[in-house]
């Protein structure tokens, strides 16, 4: 396993080296001493979740406010564009999004710090996405931003389906950003 810098800083992506044969593959999802290696503390993760969602679901983009929320995102069953935004006053790439391919192919771990937003669709049937999140979860320190505000023009590559009703209230960037 490798972690890789990408153009926001402190955004990484983990990439495994699977043991692939006739019988499928075996692939380390976590090793704390290339996350150490990497500048992070393997040891705040307090948090393990996972979802699973079909074809053309969309969730997101969400965040925290507060000390914020950072998180390790795969996906191990099927495909998604996982998307970040960078919502840390000050930083250079405020404003901008990135978006990955996570699928259980590549087995890619992408770690999102803290001051991101963060949202995906399904690209397969079903998806399986799993979260290693460094806090307890607070509902009172939730935040949204609607997936298509055109002020971050992301382009997804469905139509979405399947949105929640806290997304579809979700507010605007320029509101987040005040």
């Amino acid at each position: 396993m490798r972690a890789e810098k990408t153009e926001f800083e402190g955004l990484m992506l983990f990439v495994p080296t699977p043991h692939r044969d006739d019988r499928g593959f075996f692939s380390r999802t976590f090793d704390a001493a290339v996350a150490e290696e990497a500048g992070l503390d393997p040891w705040a993760f307090v948090q393990d979740s996972q979802s699973r969602s079909s074809h053309g679901i969309l969730r997101g983009l969400h965040g925290r406010s507060g000390k914020g929320e950072a998180k390790l995102v795969r996906c191990a069953r099927g495909a998604i564009l996982d998307v970040v935004v960078d919502a840390r006053p000050g930083s250079p790439t405020f404003g901008r999004h990135q978006s990955f391919r996570l699928d259980d192919h590549n087995l890619a771990c992408l770690y999102v710090p803290r001051g991101f937003l963060h949202g995906f669709q399904v690209l397969t049937e079903l998806a399986d996405v799993c979260y290693r999140i460094d806090r307890e979860h607070d509902p009172a320190e939730d935040l949204s931003v609607r997936f298509d505000d055109p002020d971050l023009g992301i382009a997804w590559p469905f139509p979405p389906r399947g949105l929640s009703a806290r997304d579809l209230a979700a507010g605007s960037w320029a509101d987040l950003r005040l």
